[in-house]
């Protein structure tokens, strides 16, 4: 299993957690623009609200570059909606910000699933200088209506788009594959397991796939799936493959069937990475694709997830589900 954990570095900057009113040191911080401020109150006295307002008054938000929002609640779970209508009224306050990160949360904070998640799309249509918007999160079984939920905009500045999920829900990706984005060229789904709500289809895909909308897309990973090989079916003649540069299919239930498409398909030697870790490849499939990445100058990376058992196609799971 992979673990979820806070990110050391985002948008190319440290992370820094803004210390708690009473943490020694709380007086002396650094430069709005130097670091990538993580927010999060759950282990404090103060609600989302005064440590948002907090936030405003010691530092300067127009300086600020890069956002990230952990754990919002006190003692119980509660959706991000209000957090992000926070973060909508006071937009014009952030004329830096370049790159936000929705529900920084490790697993020992919230599982994946519990996260109460919501329609992220106000924060793309308050901020149209974003360039880079993650988001964790999984659908779990909610109805289209509630949970996770994007809606389909056009967004000039965005350059990486990443939605790590243990159950992707199939009308995020219709939503992703139906925005304009002229400007994004970095692309990451994470799928999961239906049990959790993920239920996106190789048809859901086909926009993304297709690459249409995405004429500068460079990174495209679609990944931690259960229907991995249906992925690497429809990549061996997807006509986006053909103007990356990298490529994840890595996380999911990957098998023989998948990587002989791959080997079948259309040439993948043109990339500088190919990504595959956590796949259920036989021997002979992992020294096929090992040979040919290695001949052809290809970083690639083939380290296989735990197998329960050889024999039983039951035993592939994801690398993040729950």
């Amino acid at each position: 299993m992979t673990d979820i954990i806070h990110p050391d570095v985002f948008h190319g900057l440290p992370v820094l957690t803004l210390p708690s009113k009473d943490e020694p040191g709380a007086g002396t911080l650094p430069e709005p623009d130097s670091v990538a401020w993580r927010l999060e109150c759950a282990w404090s006295e103060e609600t989302f609200a005064e440590h948002w307002q907090r936030f405003l008054t010691e530092v300067d938000p127009a300086r600020v570059r890069a956002l990230l929002i952990g754990p919002w609640w006190k003692d119980e779970y509660t959706p991000l909606e209000p957090v992000i209508a926070t973060m909508v009224a006071d937009a014009h306050r952030f004329p830096a910000l370049r790159a936000l990160f929705l529900a920084d949360a490790e697993s020992e904070e919230c599982e994946l699933s519990w996260l109460q998640m919501c329609d992220v799309t106000p924060v793309l249509e308050a901020f149209p200088l974003l360039e880079e918007l993650a988001v964790r999160g999984c659908g779990e079984t909610a109805p289209e209506s509630e949970g996770l939920r994007l809606r389909p905009v056009r967004h000039e500045s965005l350059r990486t788009l990443r939605f790590e999920s243990g159950g992707l829900p199939g009308h995020i990706t219709r939503a992703v594959g139906a925005c304009e984005l002229p400007a994004l060229e970095h692309l990451e789904l994470w799928f999961g397991s239906e049990w959790y709500g993920g239920d996106t289809t190789v048809t859901d895909l086909a926009p993304v796939l297709s690459g249409a909308g995405l004429p500068r897309l460079r990174h495209l990973g679609l990944q931690n799936s259960e229907i991995q090989d249906e992925i690497a079916v429809a990549i061996a003649s997807a006509p986006v493959v053909a103007r990356l540069d990298s490529l994840s299919l890595s996380m999911g239930t990957l098998s023989d069937t998948g990587a002989e498409a791959l080997l079948g398909g259309q040439p993948l030697t043109h990339l500088s990475s190919l990504d595959l870790h956590h796949h259920f490849l036989t021997d002979p499939f992992v020294a096929r694709i090992e040979t040919l990445c290695t001949r052809e100058g290809v970083r690639v990376d083939l380290e296989e997830g735990d197998k329960w058992d050889d024999e039983d196609d039951e035993s592939r799971y994801v690398a993040v589900s729950e």
